[in-house]
């Protein structure tokens, strides 16, 4: 009940970010306008854990399927698809919000929302669920408002440093065993991709200290590179534009890129990006052999570790977290954006679809989707564990995504 209403506090934070007249904007066309999310977020919760896992009767049948499903079309051509002119007004959506909120709410107090008896709610999965999608939603939306002017959304004023460029440096990372994914019973909660525990032996390799910053980057963009969609130049000098303001570029902040921008700079670097496995290795393996929770080790994670968790809505210097460096020496794997990885996304050896959410991996394995690992600075905490994967389309520009190359 705490995470829940943790959670719904949150959203209503952000979503009041958002100016009362961007309500039905689109500043990304390849997702829907806000109106959907305020939405969606409590219809699923409602949807996934009262009515489909406990059998109660839906609120209101067509809200209901107007707030079933966000998209993730390829091509803005798909996307005109999904356009629409008939989306009710903030006053009744919010309506509808708190007419699940009520009702989730009673279920998490009084229901059975945990029954080996029933696939859904075995061991609460439905409950959690809701409450990670939650919190998926809100680092969504947060990369939708990224994309919305200034002038229409609330500013909230942050402090930004910057530093000298580092130099570049790699770590060696010693062949070994890096571990996939988790079995049932290793996690209180995981998403069907997690499961099941997959065992990869990874051949020695040398990986960055560091991801790609945006000082590195400017050395490819002078070189022909392309130019990142947070990216403006002005007067001939090149500028950011962070969640709320535009800057001057941070040189030592990492680069938010595409995964083929990310593969275009690793060939031109003559280097190649790693692989899922190889991350895992380098973030969470040791030595001696035995692997870690995090990164750093076994301690919870905090604002020491990394730029996750809402502390800062932007990134800042590759280096500002020591504490969260791996037991290679390898900086900034959790947080400050999230890491691509070569890997296509895909099912671990043993996959199920999910009894609560059958449709929320196998529609996305298609080749097109790759992975990536980590968190940004927008990431809850509850979704940073060793196990979850993220993945996004390669071509797909808006998220906070970097990366670090390995020596080819």
């Amino acid at each position: 009940m705490a995470w829940y209403r943790r959670n719904r506090e949150r959203s209503a934070t952000l979503f009041a970010l958002i100016d009362r007249d961007a309500f039905y904007d689109r500043p990304i066309p390849l997702r829907h306008p806000f109106a959907f999310y305020e939405g969606h977020i409590p219809a699923f919760s409602f949807t996934t854990l009262n009515e489909r896992g406990l059998g109660q009767a839906p609120i209101d049948p067509a809200f209901a399927r107007l707030f079933e499903r966000g998209i993730d079309p390829a091509s803005l051509d798909e996307a005109r698809r999904h356009q629409r002119t008939d989306w009710p007004s903030r006053e009744a959506v919010a309506a509808f919000a708190a007419r699940c909120d009520d009702c989730v709410e009673q279920a998490l107090e009084f229901g059975r929302i945990e029954d080996a008896s029933v696939p859904r709610l075995v061991r609460g999965q439905a409950a959690y669920t809701i409450l990670e999608h939650e919190a998926m939603h809100q680092e969504t939306l947060m990369y939708i408002v990224h994309q919305l002017p200034n002038d229409r959304k609330r500013r909230i004023v942050g402090r930004h440093e910057d530093h000298a460029v580092l130099a570049r440096e790699f770590r060696s990372i010693a062949s070994g065993t890096a571990t996939l994914g988790a079995e049932p019973d290793e996690l209180l909660f995981g998403w069907d991709n997690e499961f099941r525990r997959t065992e990869i032996a990874v051949p020695s390799f040398d990986i960055a200290a560091y991801p790609v910053t945006n000082g590195d980057w400017l050395k490819f963009v002078a070189d022909g590179g392309p130019v990142p969609v947070f990216w403006e130049e002005r007067d001939g000098e090149w500028r950011l534009r962070t969640q709320f303001e535009e800057i001057p570029l941070p040189r030592s902040w990492p680069v938010y890129v595409t995964h083929l921008q990310a593969q275009g700079y690793a060939r031109w670097a003559k280097m190649r990006l790693p692989s899922e496995a190889e991350y895992h290795r380098a973030a969470f393996g040791t030595r001696s052999g035995e692997e870690r929770a995090f990164p750093w080790g076994a301690e919870p994670p905090s604002k020491l570790h990394g730029n996750f968790g809402f502390e800062r809505y932007d990134p800042e210097p590759v280096d500002a977290h020591p504490a969260g460096t791996s037991a290679w020496g390898v900086a900034d794997l959790i947080g400050n954006g999230w890491e691509w990885t070569s890997t296509p996304f895909g099912p671990l050896p043993g996959f199920e679809p999910m009894a609560s959410y059958p449709r929320y991996s196998a529609d996305f394995f298609d080749g097109k989707h790759y992975v990536m690992k980590g968190a940004s600075p927008v990431t809850p905490v509850e979704l940073i564990r060793r196990s979850f994967r993220n993945w996004f389309y390669g071509d797909y520009p808006y998220m906070y995504a970097k990366f670090r190359c390995v020596a080819a």
